[in-house]
């Protein structure tokens, strides 16, 4: 299976190209520039560098959100626009649980947090239970992990999220472009163990949002382009500002 993955759900621009569990390209930039500025320059030069002819991809993986507004736009615009041209299905992949997928088969807690700001950030928890229950760790065995969804993302408090890793006891690894923002609330309330993941895991990756994408698209987890939508999660801050507005002046 081949399959294109855009995310622009945060700070990160990303790009990839995986086919058949193989990583053809990536290119991912995390600079000051917008992702109208870099998403369209870095597909054409991931389809010239790999020859890729885009009506040959099986789908296109999207980090759906919550993320960025604006980021979220940019890039469901584009996979819906490239679906549309091509005919292919596109696979919405939750941002965090492809930032999870950085840390494929950890048997820590994994907590990824994005910067929602207000004191809160995007986050959910996710472990890796072998993909069947009679797989064990025995010398030799080959084992493939399933990403669990323990706590579904969600934006809440830092505090919220801090305490019910501890109410699970586990060790944690955190990820995400929350993680430098919070990290005084992490270290003043964590009870249990936890490390910050290292800097080539700890952002949003294209690569591991066509990876987990490929593994939803083969269990049927593909939309037809129309139909995406992102996942905001929240309203935007031009949406809240308008009911306060209106509230204000009592329409």
């Amino acid at each position: 299976m081949r399959v294109l993955a855009i995310d622009t759900s945060g700070l990160v621009a990303s790009v990839a190209l995986v086919e058949d569990d193989v990583l053809r390209a990536e290119f991912t930039t995390n600079d000051k520039k917008t992702h109208s500025q870099t998403l369209l320059p870095m597909l054409e030069q991931l389809r010239q560098m790999t020859s890729l002819e885009l009506d040959t991809v099986d789908a296109i993986a999207v980090a759906a959100g919550p993320g960025s507004f604006t980021g979220l736009r940019i890039g469901s615009a584009t996979a819906k626009g490239l679906g549309l041209a091509l005919g292919k299905p596109l696979v919405e992949v939750p941002t965090l649980e492809g930032l999870a997928y950085n840390l494929y088969g950890t048997d820590k807690l994994v907590c990824p947090m994005m910067d929602a700001r207000r004191n809160q950030v995007y986050t959910g928890l996710y472990e890796y239970i072998p993909a069947l229950p009679d797989q064990t760790l025995a010398m030799g065995a080959e084992i493939s992990y399933e990403l669990r969804v323990l706590r579904d993302q969600c934006a809440v408090d830092v505090a919220e999220i801090v305490k019910e890793c501890n109410r699970l006891g586990r060790e944690v690894i955190f990820l995400g472009d929350g993680v430098p923002v919070y990290l005084d609330q992490i270290r003043g309330r964590m009870q249990v163990p936890y490390s910050l993941a290292p800097a080539h895991y700890s952002r949003q990756s294209a690569a591991s949002v066509a990876a987990l994408g490929a593994v939803y698209a083969a269990s049927g987890r593909v939309v037809g382009a129309a139909d995406h939508q992102p996942i905001y999660l929240r309203k935007s801050q031009a949406e809240r500002e308008r009911e306060e507005a209106d509230g204000h002046t009592g329409t």
